[in-house]
């Protein structure tokens, strides 16, 4: 990882959104959470997609159908 896992938890709530092997998610995850659901490096990608951002929150929309959110805290 990039950054450090207490970093993110920090800074950020991330929230999964969508369907994952026909089973429809909508919940609060933490960094090990959301390395299991899509894997460090789009995770990094992620994490610096919504430290560049100056909003409150940041969408990111997969393909395989998930919807990740990023809340600044």
């Amino acid at each position: 990882m990039k950054y450090d896992t207490a970093f993110i938890n920090r800074n950020f709530r991330l929230k999964v959104y969508g369907t994952l092997d026909e089973k429809r998610i909508n919940t609060l995850v933490g960094v090990s959470g959301l390395i299991a659901l899509i894997g460090i490096e789009l995770a990094n990608k992620v994490i610096d997609r919504a430290l560049k951002s100056k909003g409150d929150y940041t969408h990111c929309k997969l393909r395989r159908g998930i919807l990740i959110t990023l809340y600044n805290k």
